[in-house]
């Protein structure tokens, strides 16, 4: 019979109508069309409205205006709920989601992914067995495992669509045997006996509001944890125990590895043992600290009194001189201060990994089967452009990730590739079909690290500690499997260029044909030109930037993109086989891998989609879409996890009492690929090490835009949980209260952690969620989810704003299709118009170091952050050795600095919520490029000396001396209490000293320079990606270090060198030919210009090149010329008519 049209949900494998839904009712669903390419080259379209679609058979008229339902009969059995949504995944992830502005979202149905064969069962494009249905294609479904999923007895193998034209519109009759389908042999799951069964979803309930459901049902368990009351009849329903006699006493659970003993023990255990803190804070010890304190109060007050010194004491002789000392001095001194300040509480933190273990993965009364308990975390990482990143360092960082030490079922990967690449696309396939031996042999033999390009080149025994004899045998094996993947990634440009031209060649031909048949015998025939696309390894063109650039397919022009590469793995583990054709033995094994992403975020020209910080909001969404963990870890394509636990260091923070009041956990950043003598000071190691620890004191570190777990509702922009209420006057503090008061007492309970904004009418008003974070309803409704998942466990009553013990224990939603539809709904160009998107929401818009601008957000709302600095690095990356790019990349991070200095993001604008030493330590972050405008002119000073034979001072008398020498040795015993209490070493001390100087005369002034004119002129600064490639030297590990490339930053410092040298030379010259020489002017001259020339002597040398190849004429020729500009000098300013040279030496 005929009905109206079709109203789908969420887990529907129809595809939606057209028609507008009544009024009252939720938004559908993105419409998807479904479609695939056959053997044969005809595309086949598997929805029915689609417009234009022009080589499926079947017309849009003949399904215009109904639907035919079929009752349910004894013949006609609806399909299993379960291995429905189970077949639609894998439907789901072997297509490629396209859409956009004004554009219908689309879902390719691609044969093969790259061009070897996929050979893992959640892996886009896996093969398998054919379809047995007459004229179809396609590949019959499989399970987790890849195995056939045979719904018949007769052993009948049949493709998904195949089966579902069977239901619904074939009776249910198997096109083998004509038998009816048996609905009850097609539950596959699997039943675990110490873990009750859920019954099963009502029927039109969405994803979002059984989440929801869960939260509510939760109220019960959470107040029974909190107040330490025992529910006995629970404790025996959803465990194996027993009563006692006379029901005073529990036998003790076989089931619990602990339990050895046959005791028992009183239920009041279960629930009131002693907490134990997942985290601990190391105070520096008091030998170390209270010194430290009390050198940095005697070198303010001795700054302060040198400078009352100064002041008071002028040098008449040259006022000019100075004056321009005592400028910079002065703010050197201010500069210091900002600086100095946030030092005075620094902090070490640890972790406890076997406390966290025993809270959220050891059998337990409300987690029997002891199913992991921690919350998910979505892992971003971040691309633009793969000359620049090399596929293979992105391609390593991926598989680190795979096979991070986290529950596999919480744990997806998101990579966000924001130049549309189709080189990028292909390698992260790669990646993924490589994942399925590289991940397990991780797990099998606890790899360290998991990233396979750092591990095959360690330079210590790969066989130390390792104890099955197998491993020799399995690292071989993998090893000339990872080599061989190499050559493929390597070899994917000229791999796709070649399929490219050849599919451009045929279709050439086909339009020369085209074009001979519709002609006329006397017509003359033009040109064909056909559009040289960028076609994919199922013979399709890709819908991102083509190699030859056209029309929406370009960088700044193209469709949004989503591929699930690997679909959401199985609630279960999945034991691998001793199977015979595999290159490992994978027995006992899980061969289980994360969910892995492709994101490309839809472009079109004339919207402004924000760099870096644009696409990372775009993941937040499309994650929050596809898997919500409340958690996020964001890294660049060059930083990978190095420590395989790092996952569970940071979430012993985000979990402990009071975390969840953080916002993020920061973690240092360490660098490989540096020469051994750190010229330039990459490692970075005086802020790493020092700055930030000294952050962790207050109210938490700095984000630095990579290697930091956030926490998903802080980056939404609400509040921290608990916050202060700020009373708004005096007049109507009482009313206020008493509002607040009854506001809070009228939201749901699930909802009372969700604030944003100081005012009351902002609390939990769903209604204005959608001009906050656009119309996605299912964004909307992801985020008190997100925000419950995010809690710490209940497990104490001293814990506030937690979870019962295993809520999170419930297996995740598979995925559908409308859901990736959504998701490729909220990555399109125009979802972020008139939101709050990038201005409150996410990261933030509007300075190239959207990092430190977001974190400052984040801190200025309340939120606490902490630095975890674990004893195995947790991550690692690689920085630019080469003086042009690390120039390059000081200036980015200055002219932000200048940028927020500008903005409504200056630390002097900061809320009452901050601490005031962090608004100090933000305030330095803004102001600290400024210094170069004094550095330079202080810089300058020593030349200027000696050229006109003045100081900056009358005479080098004592006083002056004392000061200079108390100001040093306090400096220097500063740095070595800072070295005891950080563990950096001397020598990364001075060459951040040096290197502060380099940055200081050359990229913090252009910085300085173009954040003004920006501010005055509304030039907009544009800034070049750091390239991650190495040098072309492929013998010399440092060949990058020894390139000289040439920019107009390095002018200043070469400058400031050539001029002090020459001015030593002039001083030198005067001197000895002057009647009276003033020797003490001399040395005070010349000892502040070899200051000067010690900090810049890395600089001087990067300029010439590699050791030895530098020609001796080089240096000759300067001498030379040092010595004719003193001889000019003299003969144009000759000092005296008396001939002698020299003359008595005098010191004060």
């Amino acid at each position: 019979m005929a009905s109206k049209n079709f109203q789908p949900s969420r887990s529907s494998l129809s595809t939606a109508s057209d028609t507008s839904e009544p009024q009252g009712k939720p938004p559908l669903p993105p419409r998807v069309t479904f479609a695939r390419r056959t053997l044969s080259g005809r595309y086949v379209n598997y929805s029915r409205d689609s417009r234009d679609d022009l080589d499926s058979e079947l017309s849009r008229d003949d399904y215009m205006n109904y639907t035919v339902h079929m009752p349910p009969t004894p013949d006609n059995q609806p399909m299993d709920e379960s291995i429905s949504q189970k077949v639609e995944e894998q439907y789901v992830s072997s297509s490629l989601f396209t859409g956009g502005f004004n554009s219908v979202t689309r879902a390719h149905l691609m044969d093969k992914v790259i061009e070897s064969e996929a050979n893992h069962p959640q892996m886009a494009g896996a093969k398998g067995s054919s379809c047995a249905v007459h004229g179809c294609d396609g590949n019959a479904m499989t399970d987790e495992r890849g195995q056939d999923i045979l719904p018949c007895e007769c052993d009948f193998k049949i493709c998904r669509d195949c089966y579902i034209d069977a239901v619904k519109t074939g009776g249910a009759v198997c096109p083998g045997c004509k038998e009816p389908y048996n609905a009850t042999d097609l539950d596959e799951r699997a039943v675990d006996n110490g873990r009750p069964l859920s019954l099963p979803p009502p029927v039109g309930v969405s994803k979002i509001d059984r989440r929801l459901s869960l939260i509510k049902s939760a109220k019960s368990m959470l107040m029974r944890s909190q107040t330490g009351d025992f529910d006995h009849n629970r404790w025996l329903f959803e465990t194996k125990g027993t009563y006692g006699y006379g029901n005073a006493m529990w036998p003790k659970e076989g089931d619990f590895p602990d339990d050895k003993d046959d005791g028992v023990h009183d239920p009041g255990e279960l629930i009131c043992k002693p907490w134990r803190p997942l985290t601990r804070k190391l105070r520096i010890p008091a030998a170390v600290i209270s010194p430290y304190r009390l050198l940095i109060f005697v070198r303010m007050v001795v700054l302060a009194l040198f400078l009352m010194w100064r002041i008071n004491h002028k040098n008449e002789d040259a006022l000019w001189l100075w004056g321009m000392s005592v400028v910079c001095e002065l703010w050197f001194a201010f500069s210091w201060l900002l600086d100095q300040l946030p030092k005075l509480n620094p902090v070490n933190r640890s972790t406890d990994l076997a406390v966290l273990k025993e809270k959220f993965e050891t059998p337990g009364p409300y987690n029997p089967t002891g199913k992991s308990d921690l919350p998910g975390v979505d892992v971003f990482v971040s691309t633009a452009d793969p000359e620049k990143e090399p596929p293979l360092v992105t391609s390593n960082t991926i598989l680190s990730i795979l096979a991070a030490d986290y529950p596999v079922e919480k744990l997806s990967c998101y990579v966000s590739d924001d130049g549309g690449a189709l080189l990028t696309f292909e390698a992260m396939a790669e990646a993924a079909s490589f994942a399925n031996l590289w991940v397990p042999f991780c797990r099998k033999h606890d790899i360290e690290p998991r990233n396979p390009e750092s591990y095959f080149n360690l330079k210590r025994d790969p066989y130390k500690n390792k104890v099955r004899a197998d491993f020799v045998k399995d690292r071989r094996r993998v090893k000339r499997e990872y080599d061989e993947f190499k050559v493929r990634i390597n070899g994917l440009p000229d791999s796709i260029r070649r399929r490219s031209d050849a599919y451009h060649a045929r279709e050439e031909i086909k339009a020369i044909k085209l074009q001979r048949q519709n002609a006329r015998d006397d017509e003359l025939l033009e040109p064909v030109k056909v559009a040289k696309a960028t076609w994919m390894a199922d013979g399709t063109h890709w819908p991102g930037t083509w190699l030859h650039p056209s029309a929406e397919h370009s960088k700044g022009d193209h469709a949004g993109i989503i591929q699930v590469m690997l679909k959401p793995p199985s609630d279960e583990p999945l034991q691998g086989t001793a199977d015979e054709t595999r290159f490992i033995d994978l027995a006992d094994v899980d061969i289980r891998l994360p969910l892995l992403v492709y994101v490309s975020r839809e472009k079109r020209p004339g919207y402004d989609h924000n760099k870096k910080a644009g696409a990372m909001n775009a993941l937040v969404r499309a994650s929050a879409i596809m898997s919500n963990g409340p958690f996020i870890l964001n890294l660049d394509c060059d930083h990978y996890i190095y420590n395989s636990q790092a996952l569970r260091e940071g979430m012993c923070f985000m979990m402990d009492r009071g975390g969840d009041r953080l916002c993020y956990v920061q973690f240092p950043q360490r660098f490989e690929g540096i020469d051994p003598s750190d010229r330039y000071a990459n490692h970075n190691t005086v802020f790493f090490d020092v700055n930030m620890r000294a952050l962790d004191g207050l109210q938490g570190p700095v984000y630095v835009g990579t290697g930091c777990l956030f926490r998903r509702i802080a980056l939404y922009g609400f509040d921290p949980p608990r916050s202060k209420d700020h009373n708004p006057g005096f007049c109507s503090c009482c009313s206020g209260s008493r509002k607040r008061k009854a506001s809070v007492a009228n939201t749901p309970e699930e909802n009372r952690a969700l604030r944003m904004g100081d005012d009351d009418d902002e609390e939990m008003n769903l209604a204005l969620f959608p001009k906050k974070f656009g119309n996605s309803s299912f964004l909307v409704d992801s985020i008190p989810v997100a925000e419950f998942q995010g809690r710490p466990l209940a497990d104490h009553p001293a814990v506030k704003n937690g979870r019962p013990p295993g809520a999170l224990t419930i297996p995740r939603d598979l995925l559908d299709a409308s859901t990736v539809a959504e998701a490729i709904s909220v990555i399109s160009c125009w979802y972020e118009d008139k939101t709050e998107w990038g201005n409150r929401v996410g990261w933030i818009y509007g300075s190239v170091t959207e990092d430190v601008v977001t974190g400052y957000r984040m801190h200025n709302r309340g939120w606490k952050s902490v630095y975890c600095v674990t004893k195995r690095d947790a991550f690692r990356g690689t920085a630019p050795i080469n003086l042009t790019d690390r120039l390059h990349q000081v200036l980015r991070w200055a002219t932000g600095s200048v940028e927020i200095f500008f903005s409504r993001n200056n630390a002097l604008l900061a809320s009452s919520k901050m601490k005031i030493l962090q608004r100090i330590a933000y305030l330095n972050v803004g102001i600290y490029p400024f210094t170069s405008i004094f550095l330079i002119v202080y810089c300058f000073l020593p030349a200027l000396s000696l050229f006109s034979g003045q100081f900056i001072v009358q005479t080098l008398n004592v006083t002056f001396l004392v000061y200079l020498l108390i100001i040093s040795l306090t400096l220097c015993m500063l740095a070595i209490l800072e070295i005891r209490w950080s563990g950096i070493e001397l020598e990364e001390w001075w060459r951040n000293e040096q290197f502060w100087l380099i940055g200081g005369t050359s990229a913090h002034l252009a910085a300085v320079l173009q954040g003004l004119l920006k501010v005055v002129a509304g030039i907009e600064i544009s800034f070049t990606l750091t390239s991650k490639s190495g040098g072309d030297d492929l013998d010399d590990e440092f060949a990058d270090l020894y390139i000289v490339k040439w920019t107009s930053l390095m002018i200043p410092p070469i400058t400031i060198i050539m001029v002090n040298m020459i001015a030593i030379a002039v001083g030198v010259s005067r001197t000895i030919y002057s009647t009276i020489p003033a020797w003490s002017k001399l040395l005070g001259g010349v000892f502040f210009s070899f200051w000067v020339l010690a900090h810049l002597y890395p600089f001087a040398k990067g300029l010439m090149g590699r050791r030895g190849r530098t020609p001796t004429i080089v240096y000759v020729w300067s001498g030379l010329i040092a010595i004719t500009i003193s001889l000019l000098w003299v003969a144009i300013k000759p000092p005296s008519n008396d001939s002698s040279i020299g003359g008595s030496f005098q010191f004060p």
